[in-house]
């Protein structure tokens, strides 16, 4: 696969997977014949988790540090399953700070539909 095809299917920008190859996030990605990238499924994998890692908030510095460990082999996997782990604990936390938010969003909409309501 070529670059845009894989920036389509990942919702990654095309500069922002150039990024992510400079920062070492990416596997090593090979070159056709004339000289563009080709992208295996795998690494489309790769890079549509480092997106949903990023849209959820993992600093850039802890997903460098994943794909490092990525990178070593199967031997990192209590690791970096750890550091997922860790994200979807980071995650579950937020989910329920914005629950919260939502319910107190919710008694104040009501709030104003009835202070509305009296004046309508």
């Amino acid at each position: 696969m070529k670059i845009a095809e894989v920036a389509a299917q990942s919702g990654l920008s095309i500069d922002t997977i150039r990024y992510y190859e400079r920062e070492g996030l990416c596997p090593p990605i090979p070159r056709g014949a004339d000289g563009q990238r080709r992208f295996s499924p795998q690494v489309l994998d790769w890079l549509v988790l480092l997106a949903a890692l990023r849209e959820t908030g993992m600093p850039l510095r802890r997903m460098k540090h994943f794909a490092e460990l990525y990178a070593q082999g199967n031997a990192t996997v209590p690791e970096r399953k750890r550091v997922l782990t860790d994200h979807a604990r980071h995650l579950d936390a937020q989910a329920a700070r914005i629950a919260e938010c939502k319910a107190l969003l919710a008694h104040k909409l009501s709030l104003y539909d009835t202070i509305l309501g009296e004046t309508s």
